[in-house]
């Protein structure tokens, strides 16, 4: 009867608070309903955020790498990673409908909730209007920690067919270190030269370092 109080604890909080106020792990013991015979819903969502870290790695968490955590079986999982994906795609629209890009910085404050946790490269393509009004973006390509290969075709592709009036492209650098390496430069080289001949907008390439990051327009090389 005592654990029983201790998770709907919870609940409670959230009804008389708000969810706002709850901690990440009260929100998380919501999503799991009950404990396990050694310890309540909370303990174990304590347990399990120390185990990722914080919500973003947690969110990177296969089904399969959650299910090894012990107290998660297949259904809490696949509620983690539920939960942690509309609260990913809420942001996503919020940050879509109102962001317009005016400089580097603009990028790099829009795509970290995406970016700041990867331990591996991902190169995006960010489309945007005729007053550089964001109207979607996309994961063009995922690497290994050695690099990843974005093709014009692959980025040019989606936009075409959505009639973006401009691209700008951005990649983490996992290393922490923004500097471009002479592969960055050919591939931005390469864009900049197909959106030429497609007529689209090429407006920057951006790479994302951990705190810092590189413009290649501001570099000169757009």
């Amino acid at each position: 009867m005592h654990e029983i109080q201790d998770e709907e604890r919870p609940r409670e909080r959230l009804v008389r608070l708000g969810a706002e106020a709850l901690k990440d792990a009260e929100l998380l013991a919501i999503l799991f309903r009950s404990g396990t015979r050694e310890m309540n819903a909370v303990t174990l969502a304590e347990q399990v955020l120390r185990r990722f870290e914080n919500l973003q790695r947690l969110s990177q968490a296969s089904v399969e790498e959650l299910c090894q955590e012990k107290g998660i079986g297949l259904v809490k999982a696949i509620e983690i990673k539920a939960a942690l994906e509309l609260g990913k795609r809420a942001v996503n629209h919020k940050r879509s409908k109102y962001m317009r890009i005016q400089r580097a910085d603009d990028v790099v404050k829009y795509l970290m909730p995406e970016l700041r946790a990867c331990e591996t490269e991902r190169f995006i393509c960010v489309q945007v209007n005729t007053k550089n009004f964001i109207l979607k973006w996309d994961v063009i390509s995922i690497g290994g920690l050695d690099g990843t290969t974005a093709m014009p075709r692959d980025v040019f592709r989606q936009a075409l067919r959505d009639g973006a009036h401009g691209v700008i492209v951005a990649h983490n650098h996992p290393s922490g270190d923004p500097e471009p390496s002479p592969s960055d430069i050919e591939i931005t080289r390469r864009l900049s030269q197909a959106a030429d001949l497609l007529g689209i907008r090429f407006l920057d390439h951006v790479i994302i370092g951990d705190g810092s990051h590189v413009s290649f327009k501001e570099r000169g090389y757009i």
